[in-house]
């Protein structure tokens, strides 16, 4: 009946909190979270399978740390526009990553770090289509993309 019973209750959770605190909109609140822990089970998302917990740690500084330094980066590109032989393009990076979640992590990770969004990623070639803001060479991107978070994420998840 109820396949994820903590999604319910945060869910609940919200909706009270977006809506007041009534019996009316418990009720309702209940009712769409029931029915969207429902969806979720017909999805049968893949549990992930985490094998060195202690490496997510440095990721988070990794992370932390990149996605400093890229407002820094944004920020002068912003005020000062794009210096002689600095332009923004889309970059094609092959990945080994095959594991779902290790691979909606690189997204996360890719797109919350200011001056890239991952646009696509083609599972036949094993490819991810990104857009960078202010690239000077196009190589540095992909070595930092593959050896600093798609290595440590395969480390993490494999």
């Amino acid at each position: 009946m109820f396949p994820y019973p903590v999604l319910i209750l945060f869910l609940v959770v919200m909706w009270l909190l977006l809506n007041g605190f009534t019996l009316g909109h418990f009720i309702l609140g209940l009712i769409v979270a029931t029915f969207a822990s429902w969806g979720m089970a017909s999805l049968r998302p893949d549990k992930p399978k985490v094998k060195k917990w202690h490496l997510l740690f440095k990721l988070l500084f990794i992370v932390l740390y990149d996605i400093i330094r890229s407002n820094i980066g944004v920020a002068s590109v912003i005020l000062r526009g794009h210096p002689e032989g600095h332009t923004s393009c889309f970059i094609t990076v092959p990945l080994e990553l095959e594991d779902r979640t290790a691979l909606a992590f690189l997204a996360v990770i890719l797109t919350s770090t200011p001056g890239s969004a991952w646009l696509e990623y083609n599972s036949n070639d094993r490819t991810v289509l990104l857009h960078v803001l202010d690239v000077i060479d196009e190589a540095a991107w992909v070595n930092t993309i593959k050896n600093r978070y798609e290595k440590l994420l395969m480390e993490i998840f494999a």
